[in-house]
């Protein structure tokens, strides 16, 4: 998928069968995500538990969408990464480190069904079932604001409200939402579209103000930290890559143009970790070469120092009466004893608030008759 086509830009989640296609790809999502949270246990093995997981979401693709000419797989592969890592630790089997009892452990990944894609990500404490003060909050922090997000996303509402909710949260929680991460509006074969959330402004930082509109589809992505929010770029190798889509060149290499071509066919338009390579010592090779002449977009392993942080993700689609949860994970908060509670009433009246789509549309018509 080289670009995107005419018919691409034209479809919708109003076009017949996409919103069911979104959805499937959600479905699969949560049941992977639930799958690899059980395996997040003491000594548990990273990239094992990385492999098993995308290796889950090709067997659950296998059960839908059997039709000819359906393209199906990862959108994102899946990563685990722990306290002070941001996201986009998803190591070779060379490269693989141990979780501890305590970490705070952030899985992502995503799928697609046609090009349509769901991603999640979702925050837990390995080996622990009670959760206090500073993890808590961090925690906490992080999922009231994806909740918060979903329940005050819908036309009309700008980009720039719903960032000033993270931060309204993540101050309630002693806590700093992480700069330089954005929540990005999805397409057809595209999972980082114009119009975005930025997680936390600053004077350096900013985006244009953008109204979200009805048939919009959203990665809603949160990020917070106990740290002062800055990030800085790991020593930690960078497996994580997408096909730069505008970028062409010959290789040179035998081994540069057999690696490049494995990606046209395996993830034309999308995202892969190099764990997905057999053979370890090439990849890294033909990464290099294709890096060199900026084939691929890196995903850089982040890390917000010497702080925890803690990630939810859902992708949202907004329906002109309601907004529909594609993907996304429920989070227990009765586990949870935070030092700092959140304290603003309006906020606390919102997360409340239920998202069955009846009661959706109940309070769209209220709102309507009111105006």
């Amino acid at each position: 998928m080289d670009q995107q086509t005419e018919q691409d830009k034209l479809e919708s989640i109003a076009t017949p069968g996409v919103l069911d296609k979104y959805q499937n790809a959600g479905k699969i999502v949560n049941v992977v995500l639930e799958k690899v949270i059980t395996k997040l246990q003491p000594e548990g093995d990273v990239a094992s538990i990385c492999a098993f997981g995308d290796s889950e979401i090709s067997g659950e693709l296998q059960k839908v969408y059997n039709k000819k000419g359906i393209e199906k797989g990862l959108a994102f592969p899946t990563t685990i990464s722990v306290n002070q890592i941001c996201g986009h630790y998803s190591p070779l089997k060379s490269e693989s480190s141990k979780l501890v009892k305590g970490d705070v452990a952030k899985i992502e990944l995503g799928v697609h069904i046609d090009g349509y894609i769901a991603i999640a990500a979702h925050t837990v404490v390995v080996g622990e079932d009670k959760v206090e003060n500073q993890k808590a909050d961090v925690i906490l922090a992080a999922y009231q604001s994806v909740q918060a997000l979903y329940r005050s996303i819908k036309p009309g509402v700008t980009n720039t409200a719903l960032t000033k909710i993270i931060q309204q949260i993540a101050d309630d929680h002693k806590c700093t939402p992480l700069e330089g991460v954005l929540s990005h509006e999805v397409k057809r074969h595209f999972i980082d579209g114009n119009k975005v959330i930025i997680n936390r402004e600053t004077q350096e930082q900013r985006v244009d103000e953008e109204e979200i509109q009805v048939n919009d589809v959203i990665v809603l992505d949160v990020y917070i930290t106990t740290g002062d929010g800055k990030t800085k770029e790991s020593e930690l190798r960078t497996t994580v890559y997408k096909r730069a889509l505008d970028r062409q060149y010959q290789l040179k290499t035998k081994h540069g143009r057999a690696f490049m071509q494995e990606v046209y066919d395996k993830y034309p338009s999308l995202c892969f970790s190099l764990r997905a390579f057999e053979d370890e010592i090439t990849a890294k090779l033909a990464v290099q070469e294709c890096a060199k002449h900026e084939l691929l977009n890196p995903y850089p392993v982040l890390i917000s120092p010497n702080s925890i942080v803690a990630q939810f993700t859902f992708t949202v689609a907004v329906l002109a009466n309601s907004t529909l949860q594609i993907s996304g994970l429920k989070l227990d908060e009765t586990k949870f004893k935070p030092a700092h509670d959140l304290n603003d009433a309006a906020l606390k009246e919102l997360l409340k608030l239920p998202m069955d789509k009846e009661s959706q549309k109940k309070r769209h018509l209220e709102q309507k008759q009111k105006a």
